[in-house]
């Protein structure tokens, strides 16, 4: 009985122990995200949080043991559920895609064309710093504005960061809807007939709708129409890539059945001998590999990579 009495409180320490620790991330977390919340609030988040981190550490044990290939962590986007972090980070919706403008161009292959086992555009200075859309459904304005920053500085030699707030305030007449969503075409479509977007210091972002201010005494960039690259093939994507620049592409990362997150290809290559295309998301350096993310490639269009890619003309 004694040894019962004596196992039963050392188990309860354990517990105690367990949970004292466990209190202390999740303050340690809170600090570092700077996450405060209203005391219901916090019951609620605190026990997403904790599911969420028994999945992180679940799946990692697993990595360890060589049963996936990548390892995952608790970013400031840890007190979200699933669903609710669909509903406020993705934002590329198709179904708002409206009729084909006449100056759309496709993407021809060239023939016999030698391309480099590995590209990344930031070494050549094409790509502006990684960005955080907030809780705003804008990841389509992120994904032109780095495609259109990177075909910019191909011409001018002069690396731009341009205002994803001007397209979302301005071009809901070509289909797009904001924080609600929309499409990098009708984003470049937007660009070229306003004659140009504006620079981000002019015209700052808000993670938020709000009236249109373009200015075009502040304009940064302009466009001629886009290029479509030919759907779901991952070669010609590889050759866009290769020779044009950054692309605008859409991709799945949370849910493996909608096509909903608008991000940019910078680049490609082999790891470990697995191929990857290189990925400009928008959700700040705390997520991924600060901000980026290598995604499989050469796997039956594995995500979606490209099933709808596209860059401007300039």
């Amino acid at each position: 009985m004694k040894f019962l009495v004596v196992v039963l409180v050392a188990l309860l320490g354990c517990a105690f122990g367990l949970d004292e620790t466990l209190t202390k991330h999740w303050k340690l977390w809170k600090e570092q995200h700077g996450k405060k919340y209203f005391d219901a609030e916090e019951h609620v988040r605190r026990a997403v949080w904790e599911d969420n981190l028994k999945l992180v550490q679940t799946h990692n044990l697993q990595a360890d043991l060589g049963q996936h290939t990548h390892w995952l962590k608790m970013n400031k986007f840890a007190d979200m559920t699933n669903s609710e972090f669909v509903k406020q980070m993705n934002g590329y919706n198709m179904s708002l895609r409206t009729n084909q403008p006449a100056d759309r161009h496709e993407f021809t292959r060239s023939l016999n064309v030698k391309l480099p086992d590995t590209v990344d555009w930031r070494d050549q200075g094409y790509v502006t710093d990684v960005k955080d859309q907030g809780q705003c459904g804008s990841c389509w304005a992120f994904s032109a504005t780095g495609s259109l920053e990177g075909q910019h500085f191909k011409q001018a030699m002069k690396l731009t960061s341009l205002s994803e707030q001007n397209l979302v305030d301005c071009s809901g007449k070509y289909g797009n809807q904001g924080c609600n969503g929309g499409l990098m075409d009708q984003a470049f479509q937007y660009i070229k007939e306003n004659m140009g977007i504006d620079t981000e210091d002019s015209y700052p972002y808000e993670a938020r709708d709000d009236t249109c201010r373009f200015a075009k005494e502040n304009v940064g960039a302009t466009d001629t129409g886009f290029t479509d690259v030919t759907t779901k093939d991952e070669s010609a994507l590889q050759e866009a890539v290769a020779t044009i620049g950054p692309i605008s592409t859409i991709n799945v990362i949370v849910e493996l059945h909608l096509l909903d997150h608008g991000v940019l290809a910078i680049g490609y290559g082999t790891d470990s001998g697995t191929d990857y295309w290189l990925v400009k998301n928008s959700w700040g350096k705390g997520w991924g590999m600060d901000g980026y993310i290598k995604m499989t490639r050469n796997k039956r269009n594995q995500c979606g990579i490209a099933t709808a890619a596209s860059y401007p003309l300039v």
